[in-house]
């Protein structure tokens, strides 16, 4: 994916709004992976569109140490941190419908809040647990940016939660693994799913019965 140059213009000035230093850590590996190549060109491309976005490219093999940190267990993976370490990743590239969700969450986590309903929010202070949630999209699906916002959303609103972007035609065997048959698919601590762009209400009811079920962070 080439960023236009209405694009770049455009992207400057919502990036003018950006509060707090965003950093943008990709992660990829000496012998590029068949995506590898394009995510970190995205990523070093955002980089020059504003002096509060910061880039950090690790090798995933050679940069094990980062790799811990961050948590990635699959590349090419990207860290958007702000302030604080969301615990919010973007894996494969961020390319089609989902370019605007993943620059959305750039400003999200400059902020450090979001626009999510108050009752949301409070609903969201309450959870105590791990929760990790892993949002299956593709470039070509206009429903997705919608479900992405909402997870990493969530992740901003309470430490407890991570979430994961995936696109799916990029890791197969998560598609097979979970099932993945139309996106966006929702997966929240392995065992508990959903179809569909669904409002914030629906993530917190399915939140609530993954926690009704035996979860170890230690595996997902």
């Amino acid at each position: 994916m080439v960023i236009s140059a209405s694009q770049k213009e455009e992207l400057k000035n919502r990036f003018a709004q950006l509060m707090e230093d965003v950093k943008l850590i990709v992660f990829t590996q000496e012998n590029e992976c068949q995506f590898c190549k394009e995510t970190r060109d995205i990523v070093l491309e955002l980089g020059t569109l504003s002096p509060k976005i910061k880039i950090k490219v690790y090798d995933f093999v050679l940069n094990g140490d980062e790799v811990l940190k961050y948590n990635i267990k699959k590349i090419p993976a990207i860290a958007i941190v702000g302030s604080s370490d969301y615990g919010i990743r973007y894996y494969g590239v961020p390319a089609g419908y989902e370019f605007s969700a993943f620059t959305d969450a750039i400003l999200d986590v400059s902020k450090g809040k979001t626009t999510l309903p108050e009752l949301i929010k409070k609903k969201l202070a309450e959870i105590k647990k791990p929760v990790h949630i892993q949002a299956f999209v593709s470039p070509t699906c206009p429903y997705c940016p919608k479900a992405v916002k909402t997870a990493y959303q969530f992740a901003i609103e309470n430490e407890f939660i991570r979430s994961d972007v995936i696109e799916m035609t990029e890791f197969p065997y998560l598609v097979q693994r979970y099932a993945v048959m139309s996106v966006p698919h929702i997966v929240i601590n392995e065992d508990t799913s959903f179809v569909g762009a669904q409002p914030p209400e629906v993530f917190i009811e399915q939140i609530a019965l993954a926690l009704s079920r035996t979860y170890n962070p230690m595996y997902s």
